[in-house]
């Protein structure tokens, strides 16, 4: 089974409102088996609706559609699927009950007459409630193909897809698995590790795939297999990492780890070390990263975003003198910035960055682009300085979260802690 998802939205278009759902409902769909072959964004145009059915049901067995279901006259999605599937709309008593009871419950009884075509429905379709919202799920199954029309709220799309569509699509059919395992390579370029792995590469069995995936300077190399066993395709692929290690052991910080945050918290919870951070060019980045991991209260410790040269003289006692002499963007500042944080919150490592991000220089007149990063390890310190002169604010604010925290795995492996 091949799935196709459809983001419907002009707003998706427009670049106002970042496409999350796809992501996630493939994520979801690749735990039980389901590769998504193509994902498409299409207008609320209904002949783009339409359009955009015929290309994804030429293309999978599976249509997930999100978007276009409130009860405003724009969302044409309801629509566009009736006049594709030639079915008519009717009037769903279960829904409608379902909505009034989702309305009570919310105090909104008054609401129910304006919202009551939520509960109009394709007369073919199968309907999953929606417990958060008031559009539900719709699901018609036509010449062997499955095609799901949901809402496009992210908070209503989750559990619909991890608590309704999933369970129901494995039970249906019998689904491949699809095993990952991902290696996180360090201090190597692309090029040379494709050259200094080719053998190993081309050696791979079929059944097992490759994919290089460049993050900052750190490169995940992702190992895929699909097939009846999971176990089976367990131990293929372990097979092939040990094959991997003599070739690039003394570059990888992780044989088995996709996100940093979640490879530093093992790293963490096995060796019992406490983090603070103390940010300014990264904004809270760092500490969102840290805190995005279950459990991350255990070795996380707190962070200051010290935006204003005054509060991290106020409260990370970072010293005036040295703000006036090396300005708030320096090497020194970062590390009386981490020394700061280390001592406020009394824990093992710091983190500290400071940096221009743009688009415009800072008070100091400091280069777009510059950006410190002290890391504390006990009495261990280290900066560095990174140039990013060409990237957008974001990518900007994002390479320097990543690149501390991937220096921060690389000195516990390395130094011993």
């Amino acid at each position: 089974m091949k799935a196709v998802l459809i983001t419907i939205g002009d707003e998706i278009l427009s670049g106002n409102t970042v496409d999350t759902n796809s992501n996630f409902i493939a994520t979801e769909l690749k735990k039980i088996g389901i590769p998504v072959v193509q994902i498409l964004t299409i207008s609320d145009e209904i002949n783009s609706i339409k359009n955009g059915l015929e290309t994804a049901l030429d293309l999978g067995d599976l249509v997930i559609a999100t978007g276009g279901l409130g009860p405003t006259k724009d969302d044409k999605t309801k629509t566009a699927f009736k006049e594709f599937f030639n079915d008519e709309i009717i009037l769903d008593p279960e829904t409608f009950d379902h909505l009034r009871k989702l309305f009570d419950k919310r105090n909104r009884g008054h609401l129910l007459e304006l919202n009551k075509p939520q509960a109009e429905v394709l007369s073919k379709a199968f309907i999953f409630q929606n417990e958060n919202g008031s559009a539900p799920c719709q699901m018609i199954r036509e010449n062997g193909k499955i095609i799901i029309s949901l809402p496009g709220v992210p908070f209503e799309v989750k559990p619909l897809i991890k608590d309704k569509i999933i369970p129901f699509l494995a039970e249906q059919f019998s689904l491949n698995h699809i095993v990952t395992q991902t290696v996180s390579v360090v201090g190597i370029p692309e090029s040379l590790l494709s050259d200094q792995i080719e053998s190993w590469e081309l050696a791979l069995p079929t059944a097992i795939s490759l994919s290089y995936l460049p993050v900052g300077n750190r490169i995940k190399l992702r190992l895929t297999a699909q097939g009846k066993s999971k176990e089976d395709l367990e131990k293929n692929i372990e097979n092939e990492v040990e094959k991997l290690k003599p070739l690039i052991g003394n570059n990888v910080i992780s044989w088995n780890g996709d996100k940093i945050e979640e490879i530093l918290k093992e790293i963490l919870d096995e060796k019992k070390l406490t983090v603070s951070t103390a940010e300014s060019c990264t904004g809270g980045e760092l500490s969102r990263l840290l805190t995005s991991i279950s459990g991350s209260s255990t070795y996380f410790s707190g962070g200051i975003v010290a935006y204003d040269y005054q509060k991290k003289i106020e409260i990370l006692g970072v010293s005036e003198k040295t703000i006036q002499q090396k300005t708030a963007v320096s090497e020194k500042v970062a590390q009386e910035m981490s020394l700061g944080s280390q001592q406020l919150f009394k824990t093992n490592i710091s983190l500290s960055t400071t940096g221009v991000a743009g688009p415009n220089p800072d008070e100091f007149n400091n280069e777009i682009g510059v950006a410190y990063f002290s890391i504390r390890v006990n009495d261990f310190e280290k900066t560095s300085r990174l140039h990013l002169p060409h990237f957008e604010r974001n990518d900007f604010v994002n390479f320097v979260s990543q690149r501390v925290l991937q220096d921060l795995v690389e000195i516990l492996i390395k130094e011993k802690y």
